[in-house]
């Protein structure tokens, strides 16, 4: 791939970390998308700058899709703007200033008006949380809550820390999850192989965020991606077994980051069981990455796709195919004569 754009909207030459992303955003991130959201901000300054992919993999020692990937997670939270022509190429990254809890919930952020987008939806963290240690204390004191922190305990299988419990007191008293939905969502995070109070966290923002508040609508939405899970395990020929995590994560991405329909997904986990032998996640990934790139959004496109690598290919094979040539030996470098062998014979006889 080629070069690309980076610069921000920041002041100055200097690399600036909000506290707000520091707080928001990085602990539920992945550590290397992390590394990336940096080392890309480091080089960005008010006029632009020029990175290539390939140099940014090399210093991270990872692929050019992990550091595509990690680029699509960012702009997905709205921190920074991705663009790719119409080749799939990426040509610019655009840091946005990253506003308060407060200032989010504003008609016009900055981001929007760059990017032309629909107000995004509430979001929720706690570093706007207003849990004061007397508010804390109150709620401790609530049965409802003591019995939550207690069930949370015994699904865990721990004693729960200080900073445990505020997060889920966050989630409970400010994000406005009831007692029961909590319950389930821990059960729910924990059944899924998770501990993680980050997790937890994570599933129970977007549940708020999609405005799921019964016990009832959680398990439709769990209920929903576990069919689809188990759709692209069949697709592999996965049987009999819950997804990994890892797994999980690959198909959280095809569905959600690249959009696919399940039958796309389907036709990339054949393909990758037939060229491979065997169920390769990463593999399935380099397909759907490329189909992402090259705009598929329907299987009719992939047969396009299909039939225009074939044309080439053919095209490619009679090219190269060696040309009928006139057969040559050391015998046909000499003058070739004609006897007339009944003439000869009676020469002989006459002798």
């Amino acid at each position: 791939m080629g070069q690309f754009e980076v610069y921000n909207s920041f002041p100055g030459e200097f690399t600036f970390i909000s506290n707000h992303f520091l707080d928001r955003y990085m602990p539920s991130a992945n550590g290397e998308f992390v590394k990336i959201y940096l080392y890309l901000l480091r080089h960005a300054c008010q006029e632009k700058t020029l990175l290539e992919l390939s140099s940014i993999a090399d210093v991270f020692n990872c692929t050019e899709a992990d550091v595509l990937r990690a680029l699509r997670y960012w702009k997905k939270t709205g921190i920074l703007d991705v663009t790719f022509d119409n080749k799939g190429t990426l040509t610019r990254v655009i840091f946005y200033p990253i506003a308060s809890s407060e200032e989010s919930f504003g008609q016009n952020s900055l981001q929007e008006a760059a990017a032309g987008l629909e107000t995004p939806k509430e979001t929720f963290s706690p570093s706007s949380s207003t849990l004061t240690p007397d508010k804390i204390r109150a709620l401790k004191g609530n049965d409802e809550v003591r019995q939550l922190l207690f069930i949370a305990e015994q699904y865990l299988g721990k004693t729960l820390t200080p900073t445990d419990m505020e997060t889920l007191l966050f989630l409970y008293d400010e994000v406005g999850l009831s007692a029961e939905l909590m319950e389930y969502l821990i059960e729910y995070c924990v059944s899924k192989g998770s501990t993680s109070m980050a997790y937890i966290k994570k599933v129970g923002l977007a549940w708020a965020e999609q405005k799921i508040v019964t016990v009832n609508q959680a398990k439709e939405e769990t209920n929903l991606y576990n069919r689809n899970y188990f759709t692209i395990l069949r697709a592999f020929g996965i049987k009999n077994r819950n997804p990994l995590e890892k797994e999980i994560q690959y198909m959280n991405l095809w569905m959600n980051q690249y959009g696919f329909t399940l039958d796309i997904i389907s036709e990339a986990c054949s393909r990758t069981v037939l060229s491979t032998g065997k169920a390769s996640f990463s593999y399935a990934d380099s397909i759907l990455e490329s189909w992402f790139k090259k705009g598929v959004h329907h299987l009719s496109d992939i047969d396009s796709l299909d039939q225009s690598f074939q044309q080439k290919k053919a095209a490619k094979a009679a090219d190269s195919k060696p040309r009928p040539t006139q057969t040559k030996n050391k015998f046909n470098n000499f003058h070739q004569r004609n006897y007339n062998m009944a003439e000869l014979e009676k020469q002989l006889l006459g002798k």
